[in-house]
């Protein structure tokens, strides 16, 4: 650890004590994790707190660790090792009980030209929430309706949480892991009821998962031995 994230590290747990865990990842960037129960009040604390000063959020995202670490990628033909695998079995990932849903934060402070990373486990697993940070930091407010809209993650007291990128009628979350690649429904425009209707989905499932290519043919040719030009009798 940096001494500039070794600095950050010791004024946070001056300032919020036991309510972070404080975690260094690649490239020395600093993680804290808060409880639900206290995210607001450690927000406050980050933005309002003149060792820390960090006034901007510049990115919320939710995450669903839905079969982290614990199982591969389905797909046919899927294999132990490779490019189809999507787990590390030796990395000893775990989930901390059936959490599911959690959303991460992306704090800058441009008084002290520091950079943090809050993440925060969502209360429940169907029905994942949160409280809205949109009376702290402003520019929540889409960000909020973003993971609310792809993820399904409830923000408590937003003033508008309303989709924002999918159909007014669009069914589900399109980023959760359980949603199917092809979706629910598809629309089209009717030209006899003059508005676009929702049916049931026609397209076809097929797996998107990259491949192994193990054998390619395109090069087997170049790699025969030319044949022996025979003489004349």
């Amino acid at each position: 650890m940096s001494a500039k994230s070794d600095n950050l590290s010791n004024e946070l747990r001056a300032q919020c004590g036991e309510r972070l865990v404080l975690q260094v990842g690649a490239g020395d960037a600093l993680t804290a994790e808060v409880a639900s129960a206290d995210l607001l009040a450690v927000a406050l604390i980050l933005r309002d707190q003149p060792t820390l000063r960090f006034e901007q959020l510049i990115d919320v995202a939710g995450v669903d660790y839905l079969d982290y670490g614990r199982s591969e990628w389905q797909a046919e033909k899927a294999t132990g090792s490779g490019f189809s695998r999507g787990v590390n079995s030796a990395a000893g990932h775990t989930l901390r009980g059936e959490r599911r849903f959690a959303v991460v934060y992306q704090l800058l402070s441009v008084t002290h030209n520091q950079r943090l990373q809050l993440r925060c486990w969502c209360e429940g697993s169907d029905e994942p929430a949160l409280d809205s940070l949109t009376a702290i930091w402003a520019s929540a407010n889409w960000f909020e309706r973003e993971a609310f809209d792809l993820f399904g993650i409830v923000f408590r007291s937003h003033p508008d949480l309303r989709r924002l990128l999918t159909d007014y009628g669009f069914i589900g979350h399109p980023f959760r892991k359980d949603f199917p690649l092809i979706g629910n429904v598809e629309v089209r425009y009717d030209a006899t009821l003059k508005r676009v209707v929702y049916e049931p989905v026609t397209i076809e499932a097929r797996t998107l998962v990259p491949r192994v290519i193990r054998h390619d043919n395109r090069y087997e040719a170049a790699l025969k031995p030319a044949p022996a030009e025979g003489g004349r009798g």
